[in-house]
Order: structure tokens, then sequence, then C-alpha cells
């Protein structure tokens, strides 16, 4: 084969980018329904589509031209927007795609070939511990199939179709390598959304559009800035880059490019960064290929001129609340549910970001809680193992100024805020909770959203299933059944007390009248019941 000379510039990757949104568009249902369990909680589809969605407004509406400055915009919006595990995951592709593409206007089909390898890499470190059969198996066949496609000089729809196929063929063999996917008969949702990711590339770069068209009108709002105060670049963000290995120049460079009111103040590997931008955290996404960050501070100028508008026009006069003191130390926590929400607060909770089971809050939220917020140090719980890596990605952006509590339940979150000490240091703090969070038993009730098989036997689509650590371990045909069921998985020789959160979707009456039959069932376990409000699942279970 001749060697190609195709040359792929900023259009041909932003109709890649578009037509990777309207097949995620058209597609994100069926990725939702490959879920392995027949919980109401599929949904790697969505948080995929919602990821993409920040990614597309962002390259769409972007002035560059060249494929290295909108692949960086792209990669910047995908980490700010990711969702769940899957959308974070995406993000680390595209921004090994973006470091590929880098300082490029154009590139060949060769070069954007090697940038999606890069991307595949990138999203392969992602994860912490890889398991084979999920997302990360389809990247490492699409990785082959890139490699021998660009090693043959293919024009890029080649190589985009070579890494489909090989993709597809792994893909295919999940089922053989994770056991849960071959009981519930599915492949990886995960790694189908890789395929569709592809696959929508292809259209989009040989201009076949088949999805709905996209609204971006309700994407990607800046929090806390509405249309009476325009101010283009809203956040003052102010760092320090420490053990500072970059080129000055390609500093001033980078950051001229995201902002205004630049000021850099080096000394010796150290570097001062005051900048006015709408992206503080892709800003700080550069900076951290620079040093180490420290003392970063945001503050948003469009609430400090909102206040000022309030507050009038004498400046000498700061309300008390303005002027205390912030605190050393607070905590972020992840809730869905009125009532979940109020009891995290009543614990402690300097911050709620509204999220669990479908719903899987963004990083740029967990920024925004922090920015926001009157501490100096924050510790995240999640409280949903689908919500865990956003957090992680919060962290490595703004670095010391936040921990995790890597909770997966609420349960878990509830326990460990029980052991937060605002006046304890941070690694005290951390240790305390995470020794407590570990020790909770939990569990959770809903219904099956389709017929499966568990264990062997077949549970019918409306069965009330009990669910714990991600294994559907109980079902029945009564709520009132598969509660107790559950709860005998939970309770030990040394449980002494069970807590109940009853869902939205319960009445009061209905949910004290289970609590009060079990108590009886238990035989000196103490069974208290609270209001947690949750969407989807009648009961959060604890024992302790």
């Amino acid at each position: 084969m001749q060697p190609s000379v195709e040359v792929i510039d900023g259009k041909d990757f932003r109709r890649m980018i578009a037509g990777s949104y309207s097949a995620f568009m058209r597609e994100h249902e069926y990725i939702n329904s490959l879920n392995v369990f027949p919980v109401p909680d599929g949904d790697t589809g969505t948080n995929m589509l919602l990821t993409l969605g920040s990614v597309t407004k962002a390259v769409t509406e972007a002035p560059d031209e060249g494929i290295g400055s909108l692949a960086r915009r792209g990669a910047d919006s995908a980490i700010m927007g990711a969702r769940g595990n899957s959308g974070v995951i995406l993000s680390q592709l595209l921004r090994g795609i973006a470091r590929g593409l880098s300082g490029k206007d154009t590139a060949t089909s060769t070069e954007v070939g090697k940038a999606f390898q890069y991307g595949v890499l990138y999203a392969y470190r992602a994860v912490a511990r890889p398991v084979e059969g999920t997302i990360l198996t389809v990247a490492k066949g699409i990785a082959k199939g890139t490699y021998r496609a660009v090693r043959d000089n293919a024009t890029f729809a080649d190589i985009l179709k070579a890494a489909i196929n090989a993709g597809q063929e792994e893909l295919i063999r999940t089922p053989e390598l994770l056991p849960a996917l071959k009981a519930a008969g599915v492949v990886d949702a995960g790694g189908q959304g890789l395929i569709v990711f592809l696959g929508g590339c292809l259209e989009g770069l040989e201009g076949r559009f088949t999805g709905p068209e996209a609204d971006f009108g309700r994407m990607l709002t800046v929090p806390g800035i509405t249309a009476d105060i325009t101010i283009a670049h809203p956040y003052c963000t102010e760092f320090i880059v420490k053990r500072f290995a970059a080129s000055l120049v390609e500093v001033k460079r980078q950051l001229e490019q995201m902002g205004e009111s630049l000021v850099l103040a080096p000394g010796d590997d150290i570097l001062k960064v005051h900048i006015h931008t709408a992206q503080p955290g892709a800003v700080l996404e550069s900076a951290i290929a620079w040093g180490t960050l420290h003392d970063i501070k945001i503050d948003n100028m469009a609430d400090q001129h909102r206040q000022t508008i309030e507050l009038g026009e004498n400046k000498s006069v700061m309300p008390a609340a303005l002027a205390k003191d912030r605190a050393k130390l607070a905590v972020i926590s992840v809730a869905a549910g009125e009532g979940l929400i109020a009891i995290m607060r009543q614990l402690g909770a300097n911050s709620i970001i509204s999220g669990g089971q479908t719903l899987n809050p963004p990083v740029e939220e967990f920024i925004t809680a922090v920015h926001n917020g009157a501490a100096e140090q924050y510790i995240i719980l999640p409280n949903n193992k689908n919500i865990v890596l956003a957090a992680a990605q919060a962290k490595k952006l703004l670095g010391d100024q936040v921990a995790i509590v890597p909770t997966i339940n609420i349960p878990q979150g509830l326990a460990a805020i029980l052991a937060f000490d605002p006046d304890s240091q941070l690694e005290v703090n951390l240790s305390r909770m995470n020794e407590a969070q570990a020790a909770v038993r939990s569990g959770s009730l809903t219904m099956a959203v389709r017929d499966s098989t568990v264990a062997g036997q077949i549970v019918p689509e409306g069965s009330f299933i009990g669910v714990i650590d991600g294994s559907v371990v109980v079902w029945a045909d009564s709520m009132a059944s598969a509660l107790k069921k559950l709860v005998v998985h939970l309770v030990g020789a040394d449980t002494s007390m069970v807590s109940l959160y009853y869902g939205a979707e319960l009445a009061e009456t209905d949910a004290n009248s289970l609590a009060e039959v079990l108590g009886k069932e238990l035989n000196g376990i103490e069974v208290q019941i609270y209001f947690g409000g949750q969407p989807h699942y009648q009961f959060i279970v604890s024992a302790e």
C-alpha cells in the first residue's frame, strides 16, 4: 500500500466529535440496557452522552481552527463534564488524543491514528485496578487494531474501521472474561460505548449524521452567573507551581489562550500564576504538567459583583458572614433524596452535591463546590462506586486542597461523616473516617427492571430484589419478604441496630409498618427508620 498523504484538519475533528455525540444520542439507551444487574442504574450510556455533550459544545463553539487546539478544548471540557466512571474514562481517552495532537494545525492520518493510540493508553491508565472483560479489554483491542492500520499507512477512515473491527472482536469476548456478563447475557456496556464513539467519529468524518439534532442550550452553563452579569472570564485564578520545570515562554503561550489579566511571577524553581479565565479547571489541568500545585485560590468575580450590588456602594461595610475566617476542614458529600440530604447536613456536611444511582455528577460540580466553599481543605464522600473516579479527577485538578474517603454507598458515607471532627488534622480524620466506613454492612432494596438469571434462578421483571456490593443476593414477590431476606443477609452476631432509609416511592405509614414488623422478627436488634427520599430504591439498609 502506498503511503497516504491525507491531511486531517480542525473541521474534520469538529465533524468527528459531532458525529460521536450524534451516535450517542441514538445509542445511549441501548448502552444503558447492557447493565449487568437488573437494577435501575444502568446509566453508562447516559454518562458518556453527557460527557460528550460537554465536549461537543466546547468544540463547536470554539474559535480555534487548528486540530491540536480544538482537541485540547474538547479534552478540557470532557474532564470538567465527566460523569461516572465511563465518563471519566472517556475524558482520559480524549485527553490522550489531545496530547497526541498538541501543537498541530493539521495532522496526517497516521498522526491522528497515533493520537488515538495515546488516547487508549490514557484511558487504560485512568483505572487503578484494571479488570479484564470490561471497557479496558475493548480499549486494548482498539489500540491493537489502530496500530496495525497506522503501520500500513491507511487512511484515517480505514484506521477507524480497523479500530472498530478489532474492538468489536474483543467486545464479543467480554462475557467469557467476566462471569457476571455471561450470566446476564450481555457484553460490557462501557466497551460498547467505545465502539459507538469510534463509529460516530467515522460517521462524522464521512459526513453521515443519522442521530437527532444536538441541543446544547442546557449544557454546561456556568454555575452562579446570570444573564444580567456578563463577565467573559469570571474566575480569578491564582496558584503557585513548585518544582517548576517547564518553559516560561510555553506556559505564557498556553495561558494567553485561556483568559486575560495574566501575571506570571517566576522565581527559583517556582512560578506564581494569576489569570482571569472562564475555565479554571482547564488552567489547572495544564499546570499539572509544570510542577506541583499549591495555594490554589479561585474567586467567582460575577458573584463578587453581585454581592457588591446587593451591599450598595459603601465598601467599608462587610457583613460578618463574609468577614469570618475560613474553616480549616470541611466535608463535601454526594446524596440524592430530600431526607438523605437533610441527614447529611445535620451530621455536618458543608456542601451536598446531588447524585447517586442514575445521577452521576460531573467533575465540574466537585470543583465548583470547593471554589464556592469557605474551608481551606475538603474531604469528599462520593457515596457511590460510579462517582469515585469523578471525585478522584477533581482531586487531581485541585491537589492538596481535596482528599477522598472512597465511600461507595450512603450508609458508608453516614458512618464516615459521624467520625468526622473538624478540629482534628486531615490525616487523623481520614484514618477515622476510612475505618468507620469500612465497618458498615449495607444493602439496598429495589425492583428488577427486566427478567434476569441470578444464581441459576429466574428473577422476573417486577420482583423485589436485595442488592449487596453490586450483587443481587435475594428476591421475592413482596417487599416485606425481600426486605426481611436482605436484612438477614446483613446482620451478624455483633449487630445491635439496623437502620432503614425509605425512598420517595414509599408512604411513611407503609414504611413504618414494615419497620415495626421487622423489629419484632429480629429479636433484640433495634430497628430505626428514617425518611431518605432517594429515587428508585425503596430502602437503603445498614447493619451496625
